[in-house]
């Protein structure tokens, strides 16, 4: 991520996208968000999920089943905090926006993409 960039983000925003934190769960402003449109990647504006795909999971972060175009992010291994996970980031510029896991909904891709809110903007 260019330094122009980084600079235009919020602190919380930095934290997430540049240092691969999280957000508190049950805190995010588009938990709830109900409306129709695209959440892009709040860094550089990459198209990344359609509200047409998100869903309830209950934990406390946006979710998504599926991504707008499987080239628009890249799936890493995570093992960190002492856990084997799948890192979600930005395929243009490599912002983190959470993890991927195996428990989304069965009758859509059997996935759960794990999002913080702080990564996205939204687009009506």
């Amino acid at each position: 991520m260019d330094e122009a960039t980084k600079a235009k983000l919020t602190d919380e925003q930095y934290r997430i996208l540049v240092e691969k934190g999280t957000e508190r769960p049950f805190t995010g402003k588009y938990l709830d968000n109900k409306e129709d449109g695209q959440y892009c990647c709040a860094a550089c504006g990459k198209p990344l999920f359609d509200s047409k795909t998100k869903f309830d999971s209950g934990s406390g972060w946006p979710s998504f089943y599926d991504v707008i175009d499987q080239g628009n992010v890249k799936l890493i291994r995570d093992t960190s905090l002492g856990m084997i996970r799948t890192e979600v980031v930005c395929a243009n510029c490599e912002g983190h926006l959470g993890h991927v896991f195996d428990d989304g909904p069965s009758d859509k891709t059997g996935q759960r993409y794990c999002i913080n809110s702080a990564s996205l903007d939204f687009k009506k």
